[in-house]
This record gives structure tokens, sequence and C-alpha cells, in this order.
């Protein structure tokens, strides 16, 4: 097990979802201020897109307009995820947080986080997608529990009861 100041390293992918934030609050409480003397180190990662991927096929006149329109929105989106998750963090008194806005796939730079901190345990929440949808839009959570060189714990936000 990799070990950085005598600490485990937990990478916890983090993003604008609700399944995200459960999925971090989970960690905190169960795994991380729990402990008299917690054993990881915690880098929060976020994976931002491209801004092609989201702005589609617009043709060479209009990408020169939108695409930085779309930059700085990934960007605000970014400055608020990392912001809402050090907050979540502190309010928990966990102090010893790396964060990380990275360019690319989710999938991809949770699994090179991984490699790159020589984590013990990644950590993600699941959106909690069917099969078809998970085959159309791809799972993230999927994903890196096959890629993922490491422990991998899915966080599932349970469903209200009726």
């Amino acid at each position: 097990m990799a070990q950085v100041s005598d600490k485990q390293v937990m990478v916890v992918g983090v993003d604008d979802s609700e399944f995200s934030t459960y999925a971090l609050e989970w960690t905190l409480d169960h795994l991380v201020t729990t402990l008299p003397n917690p054993i990881f180190k915690l880098v929060l990662v976020f994976a931002k897109p491209s801004p092609s991927t989201n702005v589609g096929f617009v043709g060479p006149a209009g990408a020169a307009e939108i695409l930085p329109i779309v930059e700085a929105d990934l960007k605000r989106t970014a400055t608020i995820v990392i912001e809402r998750a050090q907050e979540i963090c502190t309010k928990r008194s966990v102090k010893d947080v790396v964060v990380e806005v990275v360019d690319g796939d989710a999938r991809n730079v949770l699994c090179d986080a991984v490699d790159k901190h020589h984590a013990s345990i990644l950590v993600v929440g699941s959106h909690g997608y069917g099969a078809i949808k998970r085959a159309v839009l791809g799972s993230v959570s999927d994903y890196c529990a096959h890629h993922a060189h490491c422990t991998v714990m899915i966080v599932k936000k349970p469903k209200p009861k009726h």
C-alpha cells in the first residue's frame, strides 16, 4: 500500500451532482472523521471536461465564439464544486486534503489520479443508472471498478422510501 506521510491515499472523485456530494459526505463521516487519527490523506479530484465535448459540432465559425464561453462556464463549475467539497471537509474538521482540477474525461482522470498518487482506494458516487442508460451514457464508477489499480468504493445514495 502506498504511503504519503505515513498515511494511505484516498482519491475521491467530485463533480456537481448530488451523488458526488453524498459520496464525499458518507466517506468523511464513515471512514475519515470517525477515527481519532485518520489513516487517509484525501485527494479530491474534479475532472473538467473539454469545451469541445460540451459544444458538439457547431462548425469552425461558431466554435471560435462559443468555445471561450463554454470554457469559462466549465471553470466556474470547477471552482464551485471544489469550494463546496472543501467546505464539506472543513465542516467535518478534515484538514489533510489535496484538491485537483484535471482536464479530461472523468474515467481516465480518476484512474490516472490513482496511479499518480499511489492511492489505495478510490471513492466515487453512483448515479444509479439502469442498464440502458449505463450502456448509452457510460458509467464512470463501472469503468473505474474495472480499470483503477486500487480498491474502488462506489457509494450509492439511498433511494427515498415511499
